[in-house]
């Protein structure tokens, strides 16, 4: 079974889904170019939970989990069908790896999946399912957490950390727009998953510039650790370029390919 990728992506407001931006057109690229794909396994900073719970819900319903918002977006659904087999999986692996784990049969879909697979797999013709992050895990625990369920992609499934890659919403709700600052930080990380810095990323709130203001909570950064732990030295390290949405919000975004993934990406 083709070994594949690893993506964090950034989904910055709810209103990407109807506001695709930069991201958005380079998503459905990557989407429309996988191939042998079994289930997509989300991360997302938007369910967070005691101990480590999975998804295996057959049919995952969309959840709008927000409020305030155009009511357009409260008329979107992703129809994925999910993928009880592949939780199971999960699980066991997390389990292996010393997460306490239980298995939720009846929990949809949250915004930090749909939103952004909404532009990475339109068609929502995948399996999708989520792996909750726990309440009290740090940038160690979410490295670890990426390297438990890195066996999936050996067996068709595709990773992906959603989050943000700045996420000052008290910024953005005060309508500070201080593209300056977010940016540097952005670059910084940029430049660290470029190298393969692992080190300097889990230690980024002492390292990276403006990492407490970027992050002042760390839950939307910690599943691009995650991507990071399910990735290995033999994936090619990608920069897919966002932009900045709202004036604070980086969309920048990542991707790991195997080897034979980025030559076939070379060839077209």
């Amino acid at each position: 079974m083709r070994r594949q990728p690893v993506l964090f992506i950034s989904h910055g407001s709810p209103m990407f889904a109807l506001e695709p931006g930069r991201l958005g057109p380079q998503l459905h690229g990557f989407g429309a170019a996988l191939s042998g794909v079994r289930a997509i396994l989300v991360v997302s900073p938007h369910w967070q939970t005691r101990g480590v719970r999975v998804t295996a819900s057959p049919a995952p319903e969309t959840l709008h989990d927000f409020g305030g918002f155009p009511a357009p977006l409260y008329r979107l659904r992703y129809p994925a069908a999910g993928a009880p087999a592949v939780a199971q999986a999960a699980a066991a692996l997390l389990a292996e790896a010393g997460f306490t784990v239980d298995i939720d049969g009846a929990r949809g879909l949250d915004h930090g999946a749909w939103v952004p697979l909404r532009h990475l797999r339109p068609q929502a013709d995948l399996p999708v399912l989520q792996v909750s992050l726990p309440q009290d895990i740090d940038a160690a625990g979410a490295l670890r957490l990426g390297r438990a369920l890195a066996p999936l992609r050996e067996r068709g499934v595709l990773l992906i950390g959603s989050g943000s890659l700045t996420h000052n919403l008290y910024e953005l709700r005060q309508s500070i727009r201080d593209p300056e600052y977010a940016q540097v930080f952005a670059d910084w990380v940029r430049e660290a998953v470029a190298r393969g810095d692992t080190a300097a990323l889990l230690d980024y709130r002492r390292q990276a510039p403006q990492a407490t203001r970027a992050h002042p909570s760390e839950e939307h950064f910690l599943p691009l650790l995650v991507a990071l732990g399910a990735s290995d030295a033999g994936d090619a390290p990608q920069w897919i370029a966002g932009g900045m949405t709202y004036g604070v919000l980086s969309m920048d975004s990542f991707a790991w390919l195997p080897a034979d993934a980025d030559a076939d990406r070379e060839a077209a």
